[in-house]
């Protein structure tokens, strides 16, 4: 779940990390109050959840109050994104932008500190074409960043003095906010750095663990958090799911096996419609999940399992309620295999369902099906 900037700096602000003073809005009208208390020049941001948006003319500077209302309706109205709020922040003058994060790295089962004393929005294109200029700093989760290490990114980043001093409590602060969240990412960038030696978040991201949500306070699942309405019901319902934009859509046990099923489609020629998991925990809710797939304007569903503890017979079983129940206007498409399968092919023929025993003929009935051939 990736927080709004405002949220992610409400956050920055309780761990102490320094973030300018703000006002959130949600109309044009009440931008040019929030500026005129917050003192002039002043920044204009849509709070939206897609990157990019200083290129996307999501963020503007306001120097005085005749355009500020302008601007803001603006920014509203923009046909890049939906913009339901905005945050009106105090401009700052900085000396240099940096760029600070802490993520997990998957490969080594570590966290990673990512640092550059080059921040800002070409910080992608820094990270392709000169990598050697991002410094990276991995340790282990269970001891945690140690205040060594984050005096050698300080030094490292060629900080002297109290400005070292200043950038050890930051990341000390963010490897607090990655730990107590359950975080995924943690990024300021930019980060500014003031002539004084001490530094401002002028850009805040937060992506929390969807996993643990069940022992984090403060965060409920909200519709906004969301692109779209089939994700937001998925996450309540605790099903992982991925929209996107094709034809079928998967029904299937592990993310592994959706994976592959996933490039499957692909390789013969089809598109995919959604991505979901109703395997693990979820293998008794078939109808939870079609209704999910149901939503979606797709052609075919797809149902792929591969069950050992999460037995064959239980999820064709559940596979058939679903389809008694939900009346499906598409065709269904199933391989389920694994504990029980003799027993779980048997429940799937009588309910006039033709059992596949090889993934990729299942993938290829699918495609045909999807491109309008014989069912």
């Amino acid at each position: 779940m990736r927080l709004f900037e405002y949220e992610a700096k409400e956050v920055f602000r309780r761990y102490g990390i320094p973030v300018p003073e703000s006002a959130l809005i949600y109309a044009p009208e009440e931008a040019e109050g929030a500026a005129g208390k917050l003192g002039y020049p002043c920044v204009l941001k849509a709070q939206v959840l897609s990157g990019g948006r200083g290129k996307a003319g999501l963020v503007k500077v306001v120097s005085n109050p005749e355009n500020t209302a302008p601007v803001a309706a603006g920014i509203f109205d923009s046909p890049a994104a939906t913009v339901d709020a905005l945050l009106v922040e105090q401009a700052v003058e900085p000396e240099g932008e940096m760029y600070l994060s802490i993520t997990v790295d998957p490969l080594s089962a570590r966290a990673l500190v990512m640092a550059s004393a080059s921040g800002g929005v070409e910080i992608e294109t820094l990270a392709a074409e000169n990598p050697e200029k991002i410094l990276r700093e991995s340790f282990d989760i269970s001891s945690g960043l140690l205040e060594y290490q984050a005096r050698n990114i300080a030094y490292s980043l060629h900080l002297q003095g109290g400005a070292a001093k200043e950038m050890v409590k930051i990341l000390m602060s963010l490897y607090g906010i990655f730990r107590d969240l359950d975080a995924e990412l943690v990024e300021i960038n930019p980060l500014f750095s003031l002539p004084e030696g001490t530094f401002v978040a002028g850009d805040a991201k937060l992506i929390l663990d969807d996993n643990a949500a069940g022992r984090r306070e403060g965060f409920p699942l909200r519709r906004e958090y969301f692109e779209s309405e089939i994700e937001y019901r998925a996450a309540k319902e605790g099903i992982p799911y991925l929209q996107f934009d094709g034809d079928i859509s998967l029904m299937c046990a592990g993310a592994g096996l959706t994976t592959t099923v996933f490039d499957l489609v692909h390789y013969e020629g089809g598109t995919v419609a959604n991505y979901l998991e109703f395997g693990g925990p979820n293998y008794t809710r078939a109808t939870e999940a079609m209704e999910l797939c149901l939503a979606n304007p797709s052609k075919v569903i797809l149902a792929v399992t591969f069950g050992t503890i999460a037995r064959a017979d239980v999820m064709a079983r559940g596979l058939v309620e679903a389809l008694d129940r939900l009346k499906p206007d598409r065709p269904i498409v199933t391989c389920i295999r694994g504990t029980n399968e003799e027993e779980a092919v048997k429940i799937l023929s009588a309910a006039g369902l033709q059992p596949f025993f090889d993934t990729e003929e299942a993938v290829r009935k699918a495609v045909a099906l999807a491109k309008g051939g014989e069912q």
